[in-house]
Parts: structure tokens; sequence; C-alpha cells
């Protein structure tokens, strides 16, 4: 396994901030004292705990940090964080409060897609800067793309391309997909189904399935998968419903003699809970944590581990991204002005905890270029983990400039 590491060398608490402090603030910023500046962090806490509790660990990790280092030109980070209870309209309602009560100057987060674009949407009507960490919808920066929102996840297309790039070796021909029913899932398979039609001509998908979120009948969906007689399968369930379907699955024989590609899987919040039922030889996007050494990204690890006795995951780096990069934006802006900010967040570069360079958030579509690990799941001892991995760098899996310009609004 080959790894590169681009990253600048810098102290300990360099590599975790990733911004040097200047030796003067700038007098836009100072001109207000040491007023904290106050983010509005929306997410669906209570409905995705797996992903969000560790995610919130990791942006108060990154926010110490760079509080501790004396913060935005002399004024500290805090962030105020809520929960929408995965409920579209329950995070336009907080949005609101933060923004009119709460005097945040940006908003961040969201997790599912569908909450996802309702921010954005609220971004859009009221001229409010929101950094989206998680939603992985196209249509956040495509379709439903607007000049105040920006996204740090590698989205559905990205990282079906990574996965199709594997896929397309497989000598499968037959194949059917899972995902769950709603703007997530629906959008994985469709660029899925596309991407690997358009690199193998030969394949056919013979049918599909689209469990309610939360609420999958894994015997019922694994019957039904079988009867279809794949050679191969496209997943995208996650959370209880992944771990679910991977027990039905595996009491059916689904999996015997039959590859699957998976979106997310390899990462410690889904993978791990699976424990001895984690199957062998799945393609899946992830975080290999354990295996991933180079010094940025030990740092982090250790550092996070002292401060919550506990491992990062996937949601950790994240949720840590997220406060740097907006930290990176601030210094950059020397405002909290949302025009100023949002001009800083275009083009910006940021250093990503996972130690693999630079993370430049596009002009063009706001879409950051993050990337995902690819590699196959292995049961290891009792615990599942992601091996023969490679970093697949974001900037190599979105379309070409011309097509991103023909989806996005031009209006925006």
């Amino acid at each position: 396994m080959e790894f590169r590491n681009s990253f600048p060398r810098l102290g300990r608490r360099g590599l975790l901030t990733g911004v040097a402090m200047g030796v003067a603030a700038p007098a836009v910023l100072r001109a207000q004292g040491n007023a904290p500046i106050r983010i509005g962090e929306i997410n669906s806490y209570t409905a995705q705990p797996a992903f969000l509790g560790p995610y919130r660990n990791g942006w108060l990790l990154a926010q110490e940090r760079i509080n501790a280092e004396g913060g935005i030109h002399g004024r500290p980070l805090e962030t105020l964080f809520r929960d929408d209870a995965g409920r579209p309209e329950d995070s336009v309602r907080i949005a609101g409060e933060l923004v009119a009560s709460e005097r945040v100057a940006l908003l961040g987060g969201g997790y599912l897609s569908n909450v996802g674009l309702a921010l954005g949407d609220y971004a859009l009507q009221n001229k409010v800067l929101y950094c989206a960490s998680e939603p992985l919808t196209d249509a956040l920066v495509w379709s439903r793309g607007n000049r105040y929102t920006f996204r740090l996840r590698p989205s559905t297309y990205m990282q079906a391309a990574m996965l199709v790039e594997e896929a397309a070796k497989l000598p499968a021909k037959r194949w059917a997909t899972i995902a769950p029913n709603y703007e997530y899932g629906q959008s994985a398979v469709r660029w899925f189904k596309a991407l690997l039609s358009h690199a193998r001509p030969d394949v056919e998908f013979v049918g599909e399935q689209f469990p309610a979120l939360g609420r999958i009948d894994a015997g019922a969906t694994s019957q039904a998968l079988e009867r279809l007689r794949p050679d191969a399968i496209f997943n995208v369930t996650f959370g209880t419903d992944l771990l679910n379907f991977v027990r039905q699955g595996n009491t059916r024989g689904l999996f015997e003699d039959r590859a699957v590609a998976s979106m997310l899987t390899g990462e410690p919040e889904y993978l791990e809970p699976l424990g001895e039922e984690c199957p062998d030889g799945w393609i899946v996007t992830g975080y290999p944590r354990d295996e991933l050494n180079n010094p940025v990204h030990t740092a982090l690890r250790d550092a996070y581990r002292a401060r919550f006795n506990e491992l990062p995951r996937c949601g950790s780096i994240v949720g840590h991204d997220t406060a740097l990069a907006i930290a990176t934006m601030l210094r950059q802006a020397n405002s909290t002005d949302t025009e100023a900010m949002v001009a800083a967040f275009e083009g910006l570069r940021y250093p990503t905890g996972y130690g693999t360079g630079e993370v430049e958030f596009r002009a063009l579509d706001h879409q950051s270029t993050l990337g995902a690990f690819v590699g196959r799941t292995k049961l290891q001892g009792r615990v599942g983990r992601m091996v023969d991995w490679r970093y697949a760098d974001g900037a190599r899996y979105l379309p070409p400039d011309e097509q991103v310009r023909e989806w996005r609004p031009r209006q925006n």
C-alpha cells in the first residue's frame, strides 16, 4: 500500500489547527473586541447518534485547539449545537432561531440529505452562509446549489465514481441495488447505475430495493434480492439498517459467491458494530483509522483519544474538518460579513485531518475536494476492518466543469 503525504511539516498544535496565528489582529475583527464568533450548528443528533456523537467531539477538539491558540484574531469560536431530530422542517425553524435570536455569524452541519437541502434553501432565501458537513446529495451544490451553501464531504456522485472504478474490474454483469428510500439513497443508486453502465456497457441492472430509512424489513429485502439472482449487489444502507441487512443476508447466504460494492460501510461507526458478522471482501468507501499512520492523522488520533478516551470515527474527522475549514475561512475573510465570508470560502484551501494534504472548496460549485478511502472489508478476529485501501482524491472523481455549469443554476 502506497501513501503519499503532501501535508506541510508543522508543530503538534499546528497539525491539528492547520493555521498559523498572525502577529497582529486585523482591524475589522479587532474592532469587535473579544466577543466570540458564534456558529449555529444543526444536526440530527438523536436520529443518527453513531456518526454525530463522534462528529461533535471532533468539532469540539478542533475548536478547543483553535481557541487555545488565540481564536480568530483574538476572538474565540463559540458553537451553538442544535438537534433537528432528522426533520427538515425542524432544521429550518432552528436555523431561523439561531440567526434571529442568537445572532450567529453562519450555519454549519447537516447529516441527512433532505435536511441539508432544506438548510441550503434557507441559506439562499435569507442570504446566510451555510457550511454543510455531511449531506451527500449532489443537488446541494449542483441542481439546487446557491451562492451561500458550501459542502465538505465527497458527494454521492463522487463516492459512486470511486466504487465504480473498482466494480468495473469485476466479472459481474448482473447487478441489483439496495438503498434507503430518500434523496441520498436514490441519488447514490442513480449515479452508480449511470457511471457503471458507462464504464461497462455489458452490465445490466436486474432490480432494486428501496426500504424506508430506519425501517428495513431485512429478511424480506434479502429474499427479494436473492430472487433476482444478481452477480453483484450495490448497497447504500448504513447504521442499524446495514446491520440488519448484513445479518439477514448472512443467514440466507445472500452474499456467498457474490460481489458487493457498498457506500460508507468502511467507516468505523458502521463497520465495527457488525462484529463477527462482518462480511469479507466487500468493496467499500470508508476510513481506515487504525492503519492511517501519517504524522498529521496520528497526532489528531492521539489527541482525540486523550481528550475523549476513545478512538475517532469518520464522523470525528468530518466534525474536526468542518470547524477547521470555517476557522480558516474566518481568518481569511477578516470579517463576519456574509458576503466577505462567501468570497473567502470560494477557492479556500485547508489541511484535512486525514493527513492527505490540502482540500479546496471549489469556486465553481462550492464542493470541496475532500476524498474518501476505498478498500475491502475483512473480519480480523471478532472485528471488521478495512484493508487493501487507498485514498481517492475527491478532485479526481468530479464531473467535467462544463457539465457542472449546466447542472448548477445560473442565477446563483
